[in-house]
């Protein structure tokens, strides 16, 4: 029994080596991502371009100024390099897409989270906790089963009346139940899970990276896995699990292995918000930030969003 056991580790272990192997090479050291030309203004005032999304062959980013109500739209580079507007009033900071295609919005206009479908109607998804609307909506990540986790700070609270008495991170199952998992951290933000489903990473005004363990589709406490982030914004993931984070003022990405090791640093010129893989071979990195969006192919492909 205990040479089987070994035997099966073995294969085990091997079959991970493997798809470890073909998910490519994490980067390394310092590198500097490149700006897409095409994607330039969209309206007067200032503003950040956010929510990286690849969906098919394209990439969807809310472009929110700092007017009154931080009027956002959702536009699309598409692979011939165009840009366009494709929801013109989404109220919208992150985005993710679903399995079945649908593009899912973080909404502060409407203090909820949202779900275009392919025929464009817009479905609330969440859009209250023990009555009170939230604050406003910022990142998502969406498990494999369809279970939502979203962050909501206060940065935009102001877009709309009513809010939360903390600044939360929430769980929306399938069927719309909503329950908070962490109300004691400040103005959380970048939020993402592991490739296997298993871990949920959350960010924050703490300057923390906490690793929150997932035991059958309930997250646990909370542990600490990188200090001291300046400004962390949006992350996203690569197949080997190494997160992206973003650091605003900083004016960086940073990546980190599941363990918390720094394994590279990615500078861009301007502020940066967050960041996607997309492209052919979903190999690209695409950030987005202040009046700006930048790509820099790698050679490890990553989630969409």
């Amino acid at each position: 029994m205990t040479h089987r056991l070994l035997i099966c580790a073995a294969l085990a272990l091997a079959a991970s080596n493997t798809l470890a192997a073909s998910c490519g090479a994490p980067p390394s050291g310092t590198l500097q991502a490149e700006r897409v030309a095409a994607v330039t203004a969209s309206r007067a005032e200032p503003g950040l371009y956010e929510g990286p999304v690849w969906v098919k062959d394209a990439l969807y980013f809310s472009d929110f100024g700092f007017a009154k109500g931080f009027p956002s739209r959702v536009r699309k580079l598409a692979p011939d390099g165009t840009v366009s507007t494709v929801i013109e009033d989404s109220g919208s900071n992150g985005l993710a897409v679903d399995a079945g295609g649908g593009l899912v919005l973080a909404s502060h206009k409407d203090k909820a989270l949202l779900r275009h479908g392919p025929d464009g109607q817009a479905v609330r998804l969440a859009g209250a906790f023990k009555g009170n609307v939230f604050n406003s909506p910022n990142d998502i990540a969406i498990a494999g089963d369809g279970t939502i986790y979203f962050t909501d700070p206060d940065w935009q609270k102001a877009a709309a009346p009513g809010g939360q008495p903390v600044t939360g991170i929430y769980r929306v199952t399938p069927g719309g139940e909503v329950t908070l998992v962490d109300g004691t951290r400040p103005n959380p933000n970048g939020i993402a899970l592991s490739p296997a489903g298993d871990v949920l990473y959350v960010n924050a005004s703490d300057g923390l990276l906490v690793a929150y363990p997932i035991v059958k589709g309930a997250p646990q406490t909370g542990r600490s896995l990188v200090s001291g982030l300046e400004g962390a914004d949006g992350m996203t993931v690569d197949c080997h699990g190494n997160l992206y984070v973003t650091e605003h003022g900083a004016k960086r990405v940073r990546v980190f292995s599941p363990r918390g090791q720094q394994l590279a640093t990615i500078r861009v010129d301007a502020n940066v918000t967050n960041a996607a893989f997309g492209g052919k071979d979903g190999k690209t990195l695409y950030i987005t930030g202040a009046g700006a969006v930048w790509r820099l192919p790698l050679g490890v492909s990553g989630m969409p969003y």
